[in-house]
């Protein structure tokens, strides 16, 4: 049977972010939590290959006590198992330092219900939005790595590989490659469930697997939360909000409103050509 991870992120609604100007980082108090969207259409994916070939899905996220929730609703969803690594010298972790944690957690689940064949990440994260955790994980357990992926072709468990298309700027890239494999997933992948009622009173009733840095022996100190993270916030803004003047056009008609949007925007073409000569 194949075994699935999903890794995803409990993050601020990007809503209602808002930058601390003193620390220059987010202000996480009093700000609602959500899955991270992307990550959403990873546990989907995981979750499609389950009802097609047979998996076991198991979530994985590094975070505070609060992130039970995020595992929940995955649990909700379908998945099997939830793990939560959560630990204060974990805090202020980089995409370094976090993914050096994601990729001992993978190990560990490995250690714990079998070899892992295909980890689902999401591109990027709402807050952090670098796109470089899911690519480190790869790089450190030493996998093929599969970003932007936009559709999932063909997945062959016997010759076990997997054929997907990667959305690239130039174009759409199709590639096979054999697992172990890690995939960052776009939205354009899939479009997530809705838990069914049984599905909620499970996700209710679950209770995630917590992992402290007591639960990795041989973990480097000085690679994880701040200690391992070189990235230095140096200066963060929030863009002033700006004044927008608002016409509405008073009619029912489409076609005289389309008049009327006609000549007001050469109105407004006018004027502007004449303050430029």
């Amino acid at each position: 049977m194949l075994h699935i991870v999903a890794c995803i992120k409990q993050v601020p609604d990007s809503r209602e972010i808002r930058i601390d100007p003193k620390t220059n980082t987010l202000v996480r108090q009093g700000v609602p939590a959500i899955v991270n969207y992307f990550d959403l259409h990873g546990v989907e994916e995981a979750l499609r290959i389950k009802d097609q070939f047979g998996a076991r899905v198991t979530v994985v996220t590094m975070g505070p006590p609060t992130a039970e929730k995020a595992l929940s609703q995955c649990i909700a969803m379908g998945a099997d198992e939830g793990v939560l690594v959560s630990d204060r010298a974990f805090a202020g972790a980089d995409t370094l330092a976090t993914s050096y944690v994601v990729a001992l957690t993978v190990q560990k689940v490995e250690d714990t219900w079998g070899p892992v064949d295909i980890i689902f990440c999401g591109k990027q994260t709402l807050d952090g939005d670098t796109g470089q955790v899911g690519p480190g994980v790869a790089c450190r357990l030493d996998i093929e790595q599969l970003t932007y992926v936009e559709k999932t072709e063909h997945l062959d468990i016997n010759t076990r590989e997997i054929v997907v298309h990667r959305h690239l700027e130039d174009g759409v890239e199709r590639v096979k490659a054999k697992l172990p494999v890690l995939i960052t997933a776009l939205a354009e992948l899939n479009q997530p469930r809705r838990a069914s009622l049984p599905g909620v009173l499970r996700g209710i009733r679950y209770k995630p697997i917590v992992w402290t840095t007591n639960d990795f022996p041989d973990i480097d100190r000085s690679k994880i939360g701040l200690k391992g993270s070189p990235t230095i916030v140096s200066k963060t803004w929030v863009p002033e909000p700006k004044q927008v003047d608002t016409e509405f056009l008073d009619t029912s008609d489409s076609k005289a409103a389309a008049n009327q949007l006609a000549d007001r925007l050469y109105t407004l073409g006018s004027l502007q050509n004449s303050v430029l000569a």
